[in-house]
C-alpha cells in the first residue's frame, strides 16, 4: 500500500518555536485578558462572556475557534449565558464568513476530550471551518494537497472589517 506524503511546513514554526507553551498551558487563556494585544493574538471578536480567535494552524482558509473566557472543559460546565453566547457568536461568524468570503458550507464542531480530538482539552472551544465545493475534506491525507491560499494577517483584516 503506497501513499502520498503530506506536507505541512507552516507547522515547522509551531514545532521549532523556542517560545512555545508547554502543554498545560491554555493559549485561550492568555488571550482572554489582553485585548490590548487582539491584533497580534488574531482576536476577532470580543463578547461578555466569550470570544472568537482565528485558528493559527487551520484546516482551511476562514477557519476560527469560538471559547467562553473561563477555563472549562466541559460543555456541561457552561452556564446558560456561556452557552447562549458561545451559540450566538457561532451564528454571527457564519454570517461574517460568509459575507466576506462567500463558502458553499461549513463544518462546526466541538471535541470533548482528547480522545475526541481536543488538541485543547482543558479549554472548550468550537471550531468553524468555512468549506467549499470542491475542496478535500480537513486533513487530505488520501487526497490532493489542500493549499491555504491567504495569510493569517490577510485574513485577519479580511474578517474584522467586515461587519454582520
Amino acid at each position: 500500500m503506497s501513499h502520498e506524503t503530506l506536507w505541512a511546513p507552516w507547522r515547522l514554526a509551531y514545532v521549532k518555536s523556542p517560545d512555545r507553551p508547554p502543554p498545560d498551558d491554555c493559549f485561550l487563556c492568555r488571550f482572554a485578558p489582553s485585548p490590548a494585544d487582539d491584533v497580534e493574538n488574531l482576536v476577532l471578536h470580543r463578547g461578555e462572556r466569550a470570544f472568537v480567535v482565528l485558528n493559527r494552524y487551520p484546516y482551511n482558509n476562514g477557519h476560527l475557534l469560538v471559547a467562553p473566557y473561563a477555563h472549562k472543559a466541559s460543555i456541561l460546565e457552561l452556564d446558560d449565558a456561556e452557552l447562549l453566547e458561545c451559540s450566538q457568536l457561532i451564528r454571527a461568524m457564519v454570517a461574517r464568513l460568509g459575507k466576506a468570503m462567500s463558502p458553499d458550507g461549513y463544518n462546526v464542531g466541538l471535541n470533548l476530550g482528547r480522545v475526541a480530538g481536543a488538541g485543547l482539552p482543558g479549554h472548550l472551544h468550537w471550531h468553524i471551518v468555512p468549506r467549499w465545493n470542491g475542496d478535500t475534506n480537513f486533513m487530505p491525507i488520501f487526497a490532493d494537497v489542500n493549499i491555504i491560499p491567504q495569510s493569517l494577517a490577510a485574513l485577519y483584516e479580511l474578517l474584522a472589517n467586515s461587519e454582520v
